[in-house]
């Protein structure tokens, strides 16, 4: 297998957009290819990530237009992937797998969603579809539910009242909107108090409005290569050193939520690639659609023993200067979450990061970073560990 290179990144604002899926990916793809030292007539093939865009546009079949508008050659194909919420986490991933077999030298690969077209109604019910159909959807739950069900679980297992648990929870969100506030692409560029946190709506007992990412539009590209050949285009060109992706089903199957198996796993299987371990990591941007999500993800991640993560926000250690900064972008939280192209929008930080990029969020000599996506409720992750 041939080691694999990121050229070219590029996103735009995340938010609330008036441009189509298809002008959001169109713009940033050419704008990750030129920033590839490449034109478009040297892509070989294009995995666009868009999970909604039938109920978002009546757009079904997306990837060929936009195939079409960056002026790829008709003889590079395009995919439309989707995987809940780790869409474009995916498409990556699968684009650097074809890469890495020689299949391709060079792929276009990212995501777009333009959830907020829908409204909060039939947003909820389509990110609700990610969800078992027969046992979970179809009885009402919803993802706010599957997490409040599991920071129920989490304080209950680990002897944490639940009172105690919010308070760190909030101070997440706390965390995650302070950086937001260095990044002139998060949705949210607003900063919160845990008071803040804990007074807003109720939604999904005990999660709150602030304990909540919102639904967001936005797209993500990024441009891969053949590592040999990275140098002749770029300065400084990052490297993907470890993948991993793995799957659960049902939760009444899963039984624990608070250890998501599937991101176990997927982190196993990149690390192992890698030939590194979680203490070898200067940044990592994760799936925090939810508070209590994050301090799930950095347990089984690795970075904290099982039980131990609910405090490492409250003591500044996953905060920009501390022990291993998680979400300098303002993640899903505050940065936003457009679902298809959220995982190519952590790619972007990281890789960002990695070349010293960042600008006030930048954490100095950043080496190594780890991207982390969750789809559905549990039932797939997908990790990508990559290096300067």
């Amino acid at each position: 297998m041939r080691e694999v290179a990121v050229l070219g990144v590029a996103m735009n604002r995340f938010g609330v957009s008036q441009k189509t899926n298809l002008e959001m990916f169109t713009e940033v793809g050419l704008e990750a290819i030129e920033r590839s030292g490449l034109e478009p007539k040297d892509i070989q093939a294009l995995f666009l990530g868009c999970c909604l865009g039938a109920f978002e546009e009546g757009q079904a079949h997306i990837a060929p237009f936009a195939h079409s508008e960056l002026g790829l050659p008709t003889g590079s194909p395009a995919v439309l992937m989707e995987c809940a919420c780790a869409t474009a986490t995916v498409s990556i991933r699968n684009a650097a797998l074809l890469v890495a077999g020689g299949v391709y030298d060079f792929v276009l690969a990212g995501g777009t969603e333009r959830a907020t077209l829908m409204g909060t109604p039939l947003a909820t019910r389509t990110f609700a579809m990610a969800s078992h159909s027969y046992y979970e959807s179809t009885v009402g739950i919803t993802f706010p539910g599957v997490f409040a069900l599991a920071a129920h679980m989490y304080a209950a297992k680990y002897g944490i009242g639940l009172p105690e648990l919010k308070r760190h929870m909030a101070e997440v969100a706390v965390k995650n909107h302070k950086h937001a506030l260095l990044n002139p692409k998060a949705h949210f560029q607003k900063e919160i108090d845990v008071e803040t946190v804990l007074n807003s709506m109720m939604v999904a007992d005990p999660l709150q409005l602030y304990d909540c990412c919102p639904f967001s539009d936005g797209a993500a590209a990024v441009v891969l290569a053949r590592a040999d050949r990275a140098k002749e285009f770029v300065k400084k060109p990052i490297y993907i050193i470890g993948m991993g992706q793995a799957a659960c089903g049902a939760l009444s199957l899963q039984r624990d939520l608070t250890v998501v198996k599937a991101r176990v796993e997927a982190a196993r299987q990149a690390y192992s690639q890698a030939g590194i371990g979680p203490e070898d990591l200067d940044v990592v941007e994760l799936h925090d659609c939810f508070t209590i999500a994050e301090i799930l993800a950095i347990e089984a991640l690795g970075l904290y023993e099982f039980g131990k993560g609910y405090e490492a926000a409250t003591k500044g250690e996953t905060a920009l200067g501390g022990k291993v900064p998680v979400n300098p972008s303002g993640g899903l939280k505050a940065k936003g979450h457009p679902i298809g192209a959220t995982g190519a929008a952590q790619v972007v930080e990281i890789v960002e990061q990695l070349r010293e990029e960042a600008g006030e969020r930048q954490i100095p000599g950043a080496k190594i970073g780890l991207v982390d996506t969750l789809g559905g409720d549990f039932g797939t992750v997908c990790n990508i560990i990559l290096r300067r």
